[in-house]
């Protein structure tokens, strides 16, 4: 599937999905939003899907907010920031927070420039893979804004408070090497793209079911109670329990290495 602002190709049960709008480094506009938004939701319904890799076309990822499309066209700030209840996602958060939601792995290909909003959707990911020369800023308060798309949800897991203040104060530029300090990406490596085709690899070796139970458990107890760890914990290990793919996986450990998974359990 391909859209003009997003393209989505599925190959050897990976999605791999690209922001494709090179000529303004990937910047996000209106349209842009909703062609994310789609995209996820279409992944969200392919239970023969084993991990989701994400980048941007030619050589960034994305230069953030397209603040100049926005403002030529301010009508669009609405549906991008309306939703009915305040604990929804609006649009402009789903498209973060909805990789975080999607029962595979996500691995984001870092390139180029990752800043504002483009910072918001690799956090939403599962693993972040930068290469050296990536730039990447939380920008919003140079344009006189704050994150609002749901990124925070996954910065508060991996930085110190502080730390995460400074760096949205002041909307400073990191080098790749000081995100990988701060917790921002997971590595740093020459080739992000074949790094990520690897890390792919190995997970399509783990059972589906398992693979969206332990996303599911940790994204959701991670800052929540011991009694909601402890119940959500039991609750997906029944789910798993009830399902062939768990089955598999002892095949697949002491008989036949090479034994196909069923598809992911539909409840994920």
């Amino acid at each position: 599937m391909t859209t003009e602002l997003v393209t989505l190709d599925i190959r050897d049960d990976i999605a791999y999905v690209c922001l494709n709008r090179p000529e303004k480094m990937n910047a996000l506009n209106y349209a842009m939003f909703v062609a994310i938004d789609k995209t996820i939701k279409r992944i969200a319904h392919n239970r023969n899907l084993k991990a989701v890799i994400l980048s941007g076309a030619e050589g960034n990822f994305s230069s953030g907010l397209d603040v100049k499309s926005l403002a030529n066209d301010p009508i669009k700030g609405i549906p991008l920031l309306f939703k009915w209840l305040p604990g929804n996602a609006n649009l402009a958060q789903r498209v973060s927070v909805g990789w975080q939601r999607l029962p595979v792995p996500v691995i984001a290909v870092l390139q180029g420039c990752c800043y504002g909003g483009g910072m918001q959707i690799a956090l939403g990911a599962d693993v972040r893979i930068a290469e050296p020369a990536t730039k990447l800023s939380i920008m919003e308060a140079k344009w006189g804004l704050l994150p609002d798309m749901g990124g925070l949800a996954s910065l508060r897991q991996i930085m110190p408070k502080d730390k995460a203040l400074h760096l949205t104060y002041t909307a400073q530029v990191l080098e790749s090497d000081q995100a990988l300090n701060l917790g921002l990406v997971s590595e740093v490596v020459d080739d992000a793209m074949l790094r990520a085709k690897a890390l792919a690899e190995q997970y399509k070796l783990t059972s589906p079911d398992a693979i969206a139970a332990i996303k599911h458990s940790i994204n959701r107890s991670w800052s929540s109670s011991i009694r909601q760890l402890l119940s959500r914990e039991s609750l997906s290990q029944i789910k798993v329990l009830l399902g062939k793919n768990r089955v598999i996986a002892a095949i697949r450990q002491t008989k036949d290495p090479k034994k196909s998974y069923r598809p992911r359990q539909g409840w994920w």
